[in-house]
């Protein structure tokens, strides 16, 4: 019976859910089977072991990079007055660790005070800077990784960005702390607290207010660290589902970590390090997790059975490039809002990372340019009126042959050479001068869109 069962929910996962029509579904039942795509390919990308190898690398960056950012954190605080707010919220951060996290950030504090910003020197505290910017960067490519975005952010940017972040940052982020607080203390609030049922619903309130908290900190990394544009909502689900697994984690790793005590007489004075690195790379971990969340929410093409890229033939990447041709300079010709890699994959209906890498190959060939802006739009690299649809076709097909090693002559046999030749010619014949900018004007008269 355990077995026949087992079989079925087996074959219902790896078939029957993905040959559901969840267009034709109500409401509850649809988001039942796409809850349960999502959860498989979670599970999927999580068997991989990719993201387990990024927060590896990020605990070892964070481990090099903590007490650098800490220093420039806590100059920036100090000329606010709100420095001292930076020990309470690394005891919140460190609680699961219990006694140990205390002991971590009472060091901690005692490494960032001993730091005299002043008498680094320019030497000094523009390596100070560059080893806070080298951490940002490393998590900017691991998110970039779960987006599957290759370009990452120009120089210029990346200090702009970056700066922003760790200057801007940490006052917003006390700023709110210390309003909580605040508002907390209020006499409306206090009396509201003797009334009941305001009082249970105020300290309830004040109970949700580190998982608020904690889910607005990853909704803002969500939306601004990845090299893209991200959306509110698809930032907002991701940081919810974050948030609630580090908060339950936590909880999880508290209870891990009092009955420790045993691992310290093993590991010796090494046993606080270790448990500390544990705890980073499961927040780590749990905050990429969230953003594979975000990525598929804002993806829901790339939620598939399989975990392939899906590769494109020559026919796909001829007939895939001239569309986005077509529908870059039509926009571009009208004035009409450009075109972003978001919004071609949802009308090509091909997925997000396999048109990308076209569309870069596209960019080095000159056929393409992008804007400057975070979620880049892209408009014709060379002018329309002076491109030919026949030599579009040619780069699309001349994709991939860059630094060929091997002498051209050896592929020459004159049977070949003339059938390739009068397809080149018959190709000239039909097409003739027509250019892209021509094809933009003839979906005008034609009315196609």
């Amino acid at each position: 019976m355990l077995s026949r069962l087992f079989s079925r929910l087996w074959d219902f996962l790896f078939s029957g859910l993905w040959e559901v029509e969840i267009e034709q579904l109500s409401r509850p039942r649809r988001w039942g089977i796409y809850s349960l795509r999502v959860g498989y390919v979670l599970v999927r990308d999580l068997q991989e072991g990719a993201l387990a190898l990024r927060a590896m690398s990020l605990v070892y960056t964070t481990l090099l990079s903590l007490v650098p950012l800490l220093a420039v954190s806590f100059s920036v605080l100090k000329a606010f007055g709100v420095h001292n707010q930076i020990e309470p919220l690394l005891l919140n951060v460190l609680a699961p660790l219990g006694e140990q996290g205390v002991e971590i950030t009472t060091r901690i504090i005692g490494f960032v005070e001993n730091i005299q910003v002043g008498v680094l020197g320019s030497v000094g505290l523009a390596f100070l800077v560059y080893t806070v910017i080298s951490l940002i960067q490393k998590i900017e490519e691991s998110f970039n990784f779960v987006w599957h975005i290759k370009q990452v952010r120009s120089i210029s940017r990346r200090f702009s960005d970056y700066l922003s972040v760790i200057i801007i940052g940490p006052v917003l982020v006390f700023t709110a702390i210390g309003i909580t607080a605040s508002a907390m203390n209020n006499a409306i609030v206090q009396a509201l607290l003797e009334m009941e049922p305001f009082g249970t619903v105020v300290v309830a309130l004040g109970r949700l207010v580190p998982y608020l908290l904690i889910t607005a900190a990853f909704t803002f990394v969500y939306m601004f660290v990845p090299n893209t544009s991200v959306r509110v909502r698809s930032a907002l689900i991701g940081g919810i589902v974050g948030g609630g697994l580090w908060q339950i984690t936590g909880y999880a790793f508290a209870a891990f970590a009092s009955g420790s005590t045993r691992y310290d007489a093993i590991y010796s004075g090494f046993a606080i390090l270790i448990m500390f690195m544990i705890w980073l790379y499961l927040s780590w971990f749990i905050l990429l997790f969230g953003a594979k969340v975000a990525y598929y929410h804002q993806h829901p093409q790339q939620i598939r059975r399989e975990a392939e890229r899906i590769g494109f033939s020559n026919r796909l990447r001829e007939r895939a490039g001239l569309l986005v041709m077509y529908l870059v300079t039509r926009a571009y010709e009208h004035g009409e809002k450009g075109w972003t890699l978001d919004t071609l994959s949802q009308r090509l209906g091909l997925p997000g990372d396999s048109l990308g890498d076209l569309l870069l190959d596209m960019e080095r060939r000159g056929l393409l340019m992008e804007t400057g802006a975070e979620d880049p739009a892209y408009f014709p690299g060379r002018d329309p009126a002076e491109l030919p649809v026949r030599d579009v076709m040619a780069q699309l097909r001349s994709i991939g042959e860059h630094g060929y090693p091997l002498d051209r002559r050896a592929l020459s046999v004159t049977p070949i050479d003339e059938v390739l030749e009068a397809t080149e010619s018959a190709i000239k014949e039909r097409i003739g001068e027509l250019t892209i900018k021509d094809l933009a004007r003839q979906s005008r008269t034609s009315g196609q869109s």
